[in-house]
């Protein structure tokens, strides 16, 4: 071998070398961004929102397009607002905090007198001239009462040989002996305030009473069970509309099947965007069969998720096929270049121009515009920027100027193939952008896991999912859970399949209303007859 060929060879080989160590330096690199973007996620801030300062340093940057995106002016101009705009986005105005006064005003008072042991010695000697007032804040803890239902018992005069008439007992369950105020106290505390059974019994044996939890238990079961036509009234209403919104979270649950071992089961949760209605289903897994038993047989309309695949496999399901559409999730895209904004500037441009579509919606929230306005504002605004976001995440995947491995390039995999159903919401103004409003009503579910740490069984899933349902949607219309709960423990027993509908938050809410509104108006109209 002459001593050109060995250079030759020797060269070839260093290249090779070089080309080893590069790919392998890339490949740490994108390994030491995704443990960054984990730490952030398990240990950083939860906001996703840009910086203002750096989102409007990368607009003022991109002010001439790239090459490779002719229609990136098209997409940022008229849309980054005023100077006075920007400025509101960089700082958001706060809530104004309600004084003391303001927030005391409501509460009843009670008032204590104190004199001075002179005038109470001779009380005749003394006048009083005035009074010091002092205002504390008070607290009258909760008390157990017994409740005692006479119901007396009749006989007609003239027909004293037939039986007495006397009223009948509505009870949810016979032999029970909690009340629907003290029913509807242990569902509040349990899942609208978190508190594992342990910590009630405690709570209630500080107040004199030591309920074991195995009865707190017994009593959910039957107001469950009790409920059951209630919840089956709001899964009809939920899916009337057309359009719902689908998520789930998983849950731990003692599986008796496994001594010692906890399985996972999902908390399912419909929401209508058009209603303002929620719906939680429990079931153990979290396949194309649950959602055959969450979404009715005969259901027509748009499902918005985020790009779980058992979605794409349910709606070709026998039956399903063409009766539903598949919406996507908007932040669940922007979430993915957020993770991978760290890596480079093709991750922030994503992000920039995805903050212009929110800033369209936040102006169609804000002018409360309605269905057909919204659909025109997308069309004329959002599209545009769509478009350019799309040749942008073409070009960047044609070029491979980012591993399909690393952060940008799973987000540039996941955006383009979930592209036809993140564009929905443009041609329907009843499509939110994200689904943002089911993953708020999932929220409520994970505070409490935190507390309770998991299921004691699938079937306290159930209940769990009954509860945070009425819970849930008695939040949306503005009703006190623990009333409503009294007023529905209440009026369970005499309900039928033809009056159900009245039992739900959203009716009783709608009925509160109307005799408020009667009330007004009796009240002014008797104010003008005075008058």
């Amino acid at each position: 071998m002459t001593d050109h060929e060995r250079d030759a060879l020797h060269q070839k080989a260093l290249a090779a070398k070089d080309e080893t160590i590069a790919q392998l330096t890339q490949h740490n690199r994108v390994l030491q961004l995704k443990v960054d973007a984990l730490v952030k996620r398990l240990f950083g801030k939860s906001s996703e929102k840009l910086d203002p300062a750096q989102l409007q340093m990368l607009l003022e940057g991109l002010e001439v397009p790239p090459a490779d995106c002719p229609k990136l002016a098209a997409s940022t101009v008229g849309l980054d607002g005023s100077e006075a705009e920007q400025k509101a986005l960089a700082q958001p105005a706060r809530k104004k905090k309600r004084s003391f006064a303001q927030l005391v005003a409501s509460l009843p008072i009670d008032q204590v007198i104190v004199d001075p042991a002179e005038v109470m010695a001779d009380p005749a000697a003394f006048v009083c001239i005035g009074s010091e007032t002092t205002r504390l804040l008070d607290h009258v803890p909760a008390q157990f009462r017994q409740q005692h239902i006479i119901r007396r018992k009749y006989v007609r005069i003239l027909e004293r040989h037939l039986p007495p008439v006397i009223a009948p007992l509505m009870r949810l369950q016979e032999r029970c002996i909690a009340s629907p105020r003290l029913l509807a106290n242990v569902a509040a505390s349990r899942f609208e305030m978190h508190l594992p059974y342990y910590r009630i019994e405690q709570l209630y044996a500080r107040q004199g009473l030591p309920v074991p939890r195995q009865t707190l238990c017994g009593w959910m079961g039957m107001a469950h069970q009790a409920s059951r036509l209630v919840i089956e009234q709001i899964k009809r209403e939920v899916f009337q509309g057309g359009y719902v919104q689908i998520d789930e979270t998983p849950v731990k649950y003692q599986d008796p099947e496994r001594e010692g071992v906890c399985g996972t089961g999902y908390l399912w949760s419909v929401h209508s965007p058009v209603s303002n209605i929620g719906l939680m289903v429990w079931h153990t897994g979290r396949g194309t069969a649950c959602l055959e038993q969450i979404v009715p047989q005969d259901y027509t309309g748009l499902i918005q998720s985020d790009g779980y695949k058992a979605y794409d496999s349910f709606i070709k399901q026998p039956g399903r096929a063409g009766n539903i559409t598949l919406a996507g999730c908007m932040a669940h895209a922007r979430r993915k270049f957020y993770e991978a904004q760290e890596e480079g500037e093709d991750a922030r441009w994503m992000l920039a121009q995805m903050q212009a579509l929110y800033r369209i919606e936040a102006r169609m929230r804000e002018a409360r515009a309605g269905p057909l306005e919204i659909r025109t504002a997308r069309q004329e605004h959002s599209k545009p920027i769509l478009e350019a976001i799309h040749n942008r995440l073409q070009s960047l995947q044609a070029s491979r100027v980012h591993l399909p491995r690393s952060l940008t390039g799973e987000a540039i995999s996941y955006a383009l193939g979930q592209w036809e159903k993140l564009c929905v919401f443009t041609r329907d103004g009843r499509v939110q952008i994200d689904n943002n409003l089911v993953e708020n009503s999932i929220r409520p579910s994970a505070i409490g896991k935190k507390n309770w740490l998991f299921m004691g069984d699938p079937q306290t899933g159930e209940r769990a999912a009954t509860f945070y349902t009425l819970i849930g949607n008695c939040h949306r219309v503005g009703l006190n859970a623990e009333s409503y709960l009294t007023e529905l423990f209440e009026r369970l027993p005499c309900a039928t399949t033809k009056t159900v509908n009245e039992l739900t938050p959203r009716a009783m809410a709608a009925k509160r209303r109307a005799a408020v509104q009667s009330a007004v108006s009796e009240k002014t109209a008797r104010n003008l007859t005075t008058a």
